[in-house]
């Protein structure tokens, strides 16, 4: 499976001649899509059906965060007004009603999403709330308690693949424990590992979701120079062999504020350090050219986790 380890992003709502030509002439693994390129199902619909065909690929990955209220890219256009949190302090109270109110709502979203032509959800968030965890995360963590966010987030995983949709848990290893929105600067925790893998690392394991994303955050205790996106031994030792992921792992997007060096520096960190994939969701043209080019193609190993997802999508 011939792709770059890249997922692109685009400006508008319709595709312009130089995003065309990318898509045509090179190959981005997937593209993730905003609110600013969605104007009405119709106008999204054709615009995935026009990104598939110039790729040449029916199954296409094409991302969306379509988390709930709080981060929802698609709520002018369908009502989607439950954010994670909800579930969790209903699962709470009563973890039968809670679940089937769930999973309806999930088979809701993938219907949604399926009818739109959209395949991979970055759902479930699975970072646990702390007393200072920063509003950036608020109300889509599902809850304090890392029982209710494993519970909810296998749940999830395993209705989104029922109904043909693939997830990505995020933001592995743990983004509750942060003070700090890494959008605006980068987070720095200074939690001892006994801690971050009592809570934060905990709903991460066991999980069968087919990707990751990252958190842009340095746990000091565990590698003091590198946020864990850059970092070999947060990739290797906690997310490979301590939480046991066995998919794909996307870096969070690398134009956040967060990661300190350039664009290309930012990709090439990142998959040095283990990203098997790089996100970029600013959508500019001329960054997206240089980033494919500069990317390698997919590994074996990625292009073996992509054919497993392609037997979910639709």
């Amino acid at each position: 499976m011939k792709k770059k380890a890249i997922i692109i992003s685009i400006k508008g709502v319709n595709l312009t001649k130089q995003e065309k030509l990318l898509l045509s002439k090179e190959k981005p693994w997937g593209l993730i899509l905003f609110k600013r390129n969605i104007r009405s199902i119709l106008q999204i619909r054709n615009l995935i059906k026009n990104i598939k065909k110039l790729v040449k690929d029916k199954k296409f990955p094409i991302l969306i965060d379509e988390e709930g209220s709080t981060v929802s890219r698609l709520k002018d256009i369908i009502s989607h007004n439950f954010e994670a949190n909800y579930f969790g302090k209903l699962y709470k109270l009563d973890k039968k009603i809670a679940t089937a109110m769930y999973k309806y709502y999930l088979k809701t979203l993938c219907d949604n999403l399926n009818n739109i032509g959209i395949n991979i959800n970055t759902i479930p968030v699975l970072d646990v709330l702390r007393n200072n965890t920063n509003d950036i995360i608020g109300k889509r963590s599902f809850s304090r308690d890392k029982d209710v966010v494993r519970d909810l987030g296998k749940i999830t995983i395993n209705e989104c693949h029922i109904n043909r949709i693939a997830t990505v848990i995020k933001h592995i290893p743990g983004h509750g424990c942060s003070t700090i929105d890494s959008h605006q600067r980068m987070p720095k925790v200074n939690l001892k590992m006994r801690s971050l893998n009592k809570t934060d690392f905990y709903p991460f394991k066991l999980t069968n979701s087919k990707l990751a994303m990252t958190a842009h955050i340095l746990y000091s205790k565990i590698d003091s120079k590198n946020v864990s996106t850059f970092s070999k031994k947060i990739i290797s030792e906690i997310i490979r062999k301590k939480i046991g992921f066995k998919g794909i792992i996307m870096s969070d997007d690398i134009s956040m504020k967060a990661l300190k060096y350039d664009l290309m520096e930012n990709a090439k960190k990142s998959l040095l350090a283990g990203c098997n994939l790089v996100l970029y969701c600013s959508g500019n043209i001329k960054d997206n050219f240089k980033l494919i080019k500069s990317v390698p193609y997919i590994d074996q190993f990625t292009a073996k986790k992509t054919s497993e997802i392609y037997k979910i999508l639709r």
